[in-house]
């Protein structure tokens, strides 16, 4: 089944994101993490700015990573994209 995580993201990876040069995220797998699950990325800066992207997991690996960490393949959603949200 799919999921929606939400996650915050410090503002310099959140525009790399919106800019498509950063398709991928590292994470603690604590919310089991799936192929095909949806990750609104909320851009952060001291405070949230209110400003949100949606990208699809489209890969996942744990090589060379820490205990409970995976590396996230993302692809940002092309319907969705990047919003404000006030």
């Amino acid at each position: 089944m799919t999921k929606l995580h939400e996650l915050k993201t410090m503002s310099e990876y959140f525009a790399a994101v919106a800019e498509e040069r950063k398709t991928f995220e590292i994470r603690k797998n604590d919310r089991d993490f799936k192929i095909d699950d949806y990750l609104l990325l909320k851009e952060f800066e001291e405070t949230y700015t209110g400003w949100v992207a949606l990208v699809k997991v489209i890969y996942i690996t744990n090589y060379e990573q820490k205990n409970d960490y995976v590396v996230l393949g993302i692809k940002l959603d092309e319907q969705f994209g990047i919003r404000e949200c006030t």
